[in-house]
């Protein structure tokens, strides 16, 4: 099972060799590609070789390239996820509105109740109360807009009241390149089993390529908001973006087991299929925190 994150940071050729992943820069050092979960390419003068990007492709392996300053701007993303894609895209096409609705009604309750969770575990009790009373005032497809409102109380109580998520500052900075990493891991499930990531359930912006991730990562967020809040940065630089990258490593509880967040995610993809094929909302296995983290 792959589970490392690769994060190839100075200038080097990344070249394949007899299932290694060899990257030749002021040394040479050699991966094994079956190991590899993400790989991250933070340098733009970093070069590929042809076999190397069909055997990351084979691989399933998320293939992440950032600009020069090392934010996420493009991914690698199979053409054909799964043998019977083309079954799969008919059926994603033909899920009801029904079902769509419930879907995202389950994801927005299951965000509200980790923000919640999170507002309560750093001391907001009132804030995390008044967001308790919303989850049961969810609607289907949340015709009354509760994620909303919980997302202003729960930022104001995280961040301070003068605190916007439009504002140009580090803590947004990481908070959005932390969302980028969950994302990305999300692409790489939904594409891996062979559904396209345009399509949503909810978010349905034509100018979104991945709208279907955007609705399945919701409850992953509050995992990034929990470790920006907890270290707060002053500046988003390369040592604050690297300790984000560790949130895919992290254990959290999901089948009742213990997982990294990465294959969390595609636990959690697999059940959000599972319940909107077979039209059944309990088929949804959220992750829950760790008791001592969020």
């Amino acid at each position: 099972m792959s589970w490392r994150t690769v994060i190839i940071s100075n200038q080097a050729k990344l070249d394949y060799k007899m299932g290694l992943m060899v990257v030749r820069g002021l040394e040479t050092q050699k991966i094994l590609v079956d190991e590899i979960a993400v790989l991250v390419i933070e340098n733009p003068a970093v070069s590929f070789t042809g076999c190397l990007v069909e055997a990351l492709v084979e691989k399933k392996v998320k293939v992440i390239f950032c600009d020069g300053k090392r934010s996420p701007i493009a991914e690698l993303i199979p053409h054909h996820g799964s043998h019977d894609s083309t079954e799969k895209i008919r059926a994603q096409i033909a899920w009801s509105d029904e079902i769509k609705a419930a879907v995202w009604r389950e994801i927005v309750v299951e965000k509200i109740r980790r923000q919640a969770e999170l507002l309560y575990k750093i001391g907001k009790e009132k804030e995390s109360e008044l967001l308790k009373s919303y989850i049961g005032q969810v609607e289907l497809a949340d015709a009354t807009n509760r994620e909303g409102h919980a997302a202003k109380v729960y930022f104001n109580a995280l961040f301070g009241m003068q605190f916007s998520r439009g504002e140009d500052n580090a803590v947004n900075a990481a908070l959005n390149y932390g969302y980028s990493l969950i994302l990305s891991a999300f692409n790489r499930e939904i594409a891996a089993n062979g559904y396209l990531t345009q399509l949503g359930v909810f978010h349905d912006n034509m100018f979104n390529h991945f709208n279907f991730s955007c609705d399945l990562m919701e409850p992953f967020r509050v995992l990034v908001d929990a470790m920006v809040y907890e270290n707060l940065p002053e500046s988003f630089d390369k040592e604050e973006k690297h300790s984000l990258w560790r949130l895919l490593e992290e254990t959290v509880f999901i089948d009742e087991q213990r997982h990294s967040v990465l294959n969390a995610i595609k636990i959690n993809t697999k059940s959000a299929l599972n319940a909107l094929n077979e039209k059944d909302v309990s088929q949804l296995k959220f992750y829950r925190p760790i008791e001592g983290k969020e």
